[in-house]
């Protein structure tokens, strides 16, 4: 390979590693202004209520037939791998530790940047490409805390409960094929579950990456919306993209907050 390829080849590598590098500044400088309004943020309680709605709502019916299903196959599969050692009865304990801890957080907020990541992009990409925005920084209302900031604390608290919801569900499913179909003793399953679940090593963690993860997938989703060229084919970009890092982000920091919870990190 000649010297002059290689070297266009290195620029361009260090100007896709810059663009990026200042995309990552830019969404944790606006994540930053975001958490500088939380004063005022939180007085628009009626904002947060009403964005903690819409985006759990809307995203309710899909997460309840995703966590049902979920807990079906889990059900299944855990009687299938756990009759291979006489131990049929803990299908139900296998069940609720795979949701709490890890499905449940994940498999949510993977749904959570599908549904409402998505639609908080458009909604705010075509505010953006209507000239909404511009209109509110005229009128002197700051559109951070007026429109990003309550759907971010709107999407922190939705997060959790749907995923809470999600595991409920999941564990629903797998009593249904372990206990209604398959026939393992109702008693055992309940009973060894509630032994090995435990409150702050394994729910309370649930919950907090789901936190995390609610905090991140909505944050992402407000960056792209907010960033978008205001053309129909910038925001359409953005709201693909929002699935794409969302999802990604949630995986990689699944990892991390997994090892910081239940290794020796």
């Amino acid at each position: 390979m000649s010297a002059p390829r290689v070297a266009d080849r290195l620029s361009a590598l260090g100007q896709w590693a810059v663009e990026h590098l200042a995309a990552l500044g830019r969404f944790v400088l606006l994540f930053l202004q975001v958490m500088a309004r939380m004063g005022p943020i939180l007085r628009r309680w009626r904002l947060v209520v009403a964005q903690t709605h819409f985006l759990g709502n809307h995203s309710l019916a899909i997460i309840l037939v995703s966590g049902l299903f979920v807990g079906l196959v889990l059900g299944l599969q855990g009687y299938y791998t756990l009759r291979r050692y006489g131990s049929e009865e803990a299908v139900g304990l296998l069940v609720a530790l795979s949701l709490v801890r890890e499905l449940g957080p994940v498999v949510t907020a993977l749904l959570f940047a599908g549904r409402a990541g998505t639609a908080l992009t458009a909604e705010i990409g075509l505010m953006k490409a209507g000239e909404q925005l511009s209109a509110m920084e005229a009128m002197a209302v700051d559109p951070i805390s007026r429109v990003l900031g309550p759907r971010l604390v709107g999407g922190a608290i939705a997060m959790p409960i749907l995923a809470v919801l999600f595991s409920a569900v999941g564990i629903i499913g797998g009593w249904l094929v372990g206990v209604g179909l398959i026939g393992v003793d109702p008693g055992a399953f309940w009973s060894q579950m509630s032994e090995g679940v435990d409150f702050w090593d394994d729910l309370a963690n649930g919950i907090v990456k789901s936190l995390v993860f609610g905090l991140v997938v909505t944050q992402v989703a407000l960056y792209m919306g907010y960033a978008a060229r205001a053309t129909p084919e910038g925001v359409s970009r953005a709201t693909t993209l929002t699935v794409v890092v969302g999802s990604l982000s949630v995986l990689g920091l699944d990892f991390i907050l997994t090892a910081l919870m239940f290794g020796d990190l």
